[in-house]
C-alpha cells in the first residue's frame, strides 16, 4: 500500500506528465534531426565525396548463398546515427546553456558603505585619543 501511495503522490505532483511530454517532443525532435541528417546534410556530403551514398556504405562479411542473406556490417547507417547523436547533443547542449544564462542570480551588489559615526561615538573617539596623549 505504502508503494502506491507513493506513486499516486509521484504522479499527481506532475513529475509523471512532464516527463512525458518530455519524452514525446524529444521523440519527435529525434525524427526531424534524422530527417535532416538523411535528407539534407548527407546527400551534399556524398556529392562532394564522389556520389557516396552513405547509407549504403557497408562490408560483406559473408556473401549471400542461396536463400540466406549476407551478412554485412552496416557501417555508413553507423555513421548517420552517430550524427544524428553529434547534431541532438548540440541542441541539447544550447538548450540547456541558455536555460542556465536565463537562471543567473542578477549580481550582487558590493556591500554598502558603514553608516558614518554618531555624534557620541566621534565624542568617545576624541576623549579617548587625548587619554593617549
Amino acid at each position: 500500500m505504502k508503494l502506491l501511495k507513493e506513486f499516486k503522490e509521484f504522479a499527481i505532483r506532475g513529475n509523471l506528465a512532464d516527463m512525458a511530454i518530455g519524452i514525446i517532443i524529444g521523440a519527435a525532435f529525434g525524427k526531424i534531426i534524422t530527417s535532416l541528417v538523411n535528407d539534407v546534410i548527407m546527400p551534399p556530403l556524398g556529392l562532394l565525396l564522389g556520389g557516396m551514398d552513405f547509407s549504403k556504405l557497408a562490408v560483406t562479411l559473408k556473401p549471400a548463398i542461396g536463400e540466406a542473406k549476407a551478412v554485412t556490417l552496416n557501417y555508413g547507417a553507423f555513421l548517420n546515427t552517430v550524427l544524428d547523436f553529434l547534431i541532438v547533443a548540440a541542441c541539447m547542449f544550447m538548450v540547456i546553456k541558455g536555460m542556465n544564462h536565463l537562471r543567473k542570480a542578477p549580481p550582487t551588489a558590493a556591500p554598502a558603505a558603514p553608516p558614518p559615526p554618531t555624534k557620541t561615538e566621534t565624542l568617545l573617539t576624541e576623549i579617548r585619543d587625548l587619554l593617549k596623549k
